[in-house]
């Protein structure tokens, strides 16, 4: 799957998401790499839990989950968390 396609579904599902996908390892050219990392910066994790917050983005990529992305490293913030990351 496009790491774009990826963004563009969990833009697409949670209001005002930023979403930065990646790949966190080597592609292995003869085995399918379905391996996933992704940054995703929304005001709708205000006030919501991690696991909530994880929940959202699954959510936002539906059945991808068991077709086409094995496994999904997530990292999820508010505007407020990730920008205190960058200080």
């Amino acid at each position: 799957m496009e790491l774009a396609a990826i963004e563009e579904l969990i833009e697409s599902h949670i209001e005002d998401a930023d979403a930065t996908v990646s790949r966190p390892r080597t592609v292995d050219e003869n085995h399918e790499d379905d391996h996933y990392a992704a940054v995703v910066v929304s005001p709708a994790f205000e006030g919501k839990t991690l696991v909530k917050q994880h929940q959202l983005v699954y959510d936002a990529l539906g059945d991808h989950m068991t077709t086409d992305i094995h496994a999904m490293e997530l990292k999820t913030y508010t505007p407020k968390e990730y920008a205190s990351l960058e200080e």
